[in-house]
């Protein structure tokens, strides 16, 4: 018997639209089986969605909610940008979003199980019935919470929800100026796109395969290997600069470093304050898209 995981019972829930417990049942019923488990749910007539299955997701909304040392950022998908743009679909986002800061939930799945504000219902249940309201494939496909016990967490959405960041910024000041840099620093991330807070966030494996590229680069110009490792050098510094967000240019100001930055308003303000983490969500990203699906391609990141 294959263990059904949170993972499978989210996938199922975003194919069917059905409800959590229903999802499982039939996924037990088939051993793990994720299109037998459709076939189960459509002859059982338990999803009113059941017949968006197979569609793609892939445009929608990012939203966040808080202040101050909490904060989260969600994403829902929609099939197409109009729905994205549907009252009701807005409001069920912001919904989302307001539980998932409210309760805390621990992974997707409790998030799911949450009761959604003002309906009775919880919050897949409450996707269920979008879905059947606005006819479409509506998936809560993830979320991120930030709580701190001293410093400011600082959220940034990216024109009409396409892409969005939290930021969190690690001190005891309550000076405006903390919040002022956070947003900053948000903006700066949806603009660069970092990959890794740091250097030492860059998994070893990435950084040995970059190397083996720039070497075999080096040696076809025919320099001797003393000379290719000190290239190597150089050139892995400026890879750590384009990926990691301490070592990036300052968008607002190229010739300082993020890193430089924040260093330099905790010197101003006579206190410590880090940027331990961040969290980047770009519309779509990952999401399996068919040729011939109308929501094929997920928007671009707007400049």
């Amino acid at each position: 018997m294959a263990k059904i995981s949170a993972s499978m019972v989210s996938e199922l829930r975003a194919k069917t639209g059905a409800g959590m417990m229903d999802c499982k049942k039939a996924l037990t019923e088939v051993d793990g089986d994720i299109d037998k488990a459709v076939d189960i749910l459509r002859k059982k007539g338990l999803s009113a969605a059941a017949k968006k299955a197979g569609r793609a997701a892939a445009e929608g909304l990012i939203v966040a909610d808080g202040a101050g040392n909490s904060g989260v950022l969600v994403e829902v998908n929609a099939e197409t940008d109009f729905v994205a743009k549907n009252d009701g679909f807005v409001s069920f986002a912001k919904g989302v979003a307001e539980t998932a800061l409210k309760d805390a939930p621990a992974d997707m799945e409790a998030l799911l199980a949450c009761q959604f504000p003002g309906t009775g219902r919880t919050v897949a249940e409450e996707q269920t019935h979008q879905v059947a309201t606005i006819g479409e494939n509506i998936n809560v496909r993830r979320f991120s919470r930030f709580e701190v016990p001293a410093g400011k967490v600082v959220s940034y959405i990216h024109g009409i929800g396409k892409i969005g960041v939290m930021v969190e910024l690690a001190t005891d000041s309550a000076d405006d100026k903390v919040a002022a840099l956070g947003r900053n620093l948000a903006m700066h991330v949806a603009a660069a796109n970092p990959q890794y807070l740091n250097r030492n966030s860059v998994p070893a494996e990435v950084v040995e395969k970059e190397k083996e590229i720039m070497r075999a680069k080096a040696k076809d110009s025919g320099k001797p290997d003393n000379i290719i490792e000190k290239i190597i050098l150089g050139q892995i510094n400026k890879f750590f600069g384009e990926i990691c967000l301490l070592e990036q240019a300052y968008v607002i100001d190229p010739d300082l470093k993020v890193g430089k930055v924040v260093e330099a308003l905790a010197k101003e303000l006579g206190t410590e304050i880090t940027l331990p983490r961040y969290e980047r969500f770009q519309l779509g990203e990952g999401v399996e898209k068919r040729a011939d699906d109308f929501a094929a391609e997920v928007a671009a990141m707007t400049k």
